[in-house]
């Protein structure tokens, strides 16, 4: 892709260089990855198989989880494996692919939390207007718009790294392809680089941070005037958005809106939300929304039956 670029390959240090500690990291991940998988298929087959679909909240949130899959997916298992491997090797191109759906997925993600802020602002603060607003056709046109904008965004990711010249030095110091690690071994002056992965992750992150932090403000603000019943509903639901925006947010722009320089710590930062975060997901919507509650009761309770029933 590259003529300056005589790397074919790159060798990921991952989180630890010692034995014992990668073992029980294997476990501890491999029950992550199965907590995240099953967490979220839970909910989307929770909403698509109940009334809650025809919500635009919980449209928005089947999308989130099976964002949430695919994010955790394109990361998480080359981390399982790479504990029990002797060598971490991944070649140039399925780096850039990494790097690619990563930020594709992630992006996405970010969008669509914004449309599910969007959603709450407009049920609390317009309700009369809700269904008019709120309709099935500009829910799907805020999807594609998340899939555009993820897009684009994993796009100016993977055309930065794609400019970028490697000599020789292949060790990344990290668990996955990231653009600050790979800007680290590159043999040339990256220091405009950087700026740009400022301006394109960093205050990205940071203007979509902002605006739903405004708009969850608003919010709050306007349930002021709400009957307490009403207003501890939005607050549950509500808190529960505020919850996964600030775990989401709050390792990314940790990383992503300072100069380009990577620390020993952005490793285990970089852990909440390629991890950590797609596994709570599930469980912070779930356990503080009773809809969500009785929806998962109902639909599981229904299929444990009719299993049941064809045994005999």
């Amino acid at each position: 892709m590259n003529n300056k670029n005589n790397v074919t390959e790159f060798i990921l240090l991952g989180l630890s260089q010692n034995n014992q500690i990668q073992i029980l990291c294997f476990v501890i991940f491999l029950f992550c990855y199965m907590a995240i998988l099953m967490g979220n298929m839970i909910v989307i087959i929770s909403v698509t198989c109940s009334q809650l679909l025809e919500q635009p909240m919980y449209f928005f949130l089947t999308y989130l989880s099976f964002m949430d899959i695919c994010y955790t997916s394109t990361v998480t298992p080359k981390l399982i494996s790479d504990m029990l491997a002797e060598r971490k090797n991944i070649s140039y191109t399925n780096c850039l692919i990494q790097l690619f759906t990563m930020h594709f997925f992630g992006g996405v993600e970010v969008f669509i939390l914004t449309g599910m802020a969007y959603d709450r602002y407009v049920a609390i603060c317009k309700p009369l207007h809700y269904m008019a607003i709120m309709n099935r056709e500009k829910c799907n046109a805020l999807v594609l718009f998340a899939c555009g904008g993820g897009f684009l965004h994993s796009f100016a990711q993977f055309l930065l790294a794609v400019l970028l010249p490697f000599c020789g030095l292949n060790e990344i110091d990290h668990y996955f392809c990231d653009i600050y690690p790979l800007l680290k071994l590159a043999c040339t002056n990256t220091h405009r680089f950087g700026l740009l992965v400022i301006a394109n992750s960093g205050m990205m992150a940071l203007v979509v941070f902002m605006v739903l932090m405004a708009s969850y403000s608003v919010i709050l603000y306007t349930l002021r005037a709400h009957s307490s019943e009403s207003r501890q509903k939005a607050l549950s639901t509500c808190g529960s958005h505020i919850t996964v925006v600030i775990l989401f947010f709050g390792p990314v722009l940790f990383i992503y809106i300072r100069p380009a320089t990577t620390f020993q710590e952005d490793k285990v930062w970089a852990l909440f939300y390629t991890i950590i975060a797609p596994m709570f997901n599930p469980l912070i919507y779930t356990l503080k929304n009773s809809e969500m509650k009785n929806a998962v009761k109902k639909v599981w309770n229904k299929n444990i039956f009719k299993r049941r029933k064809q045994m005999f």
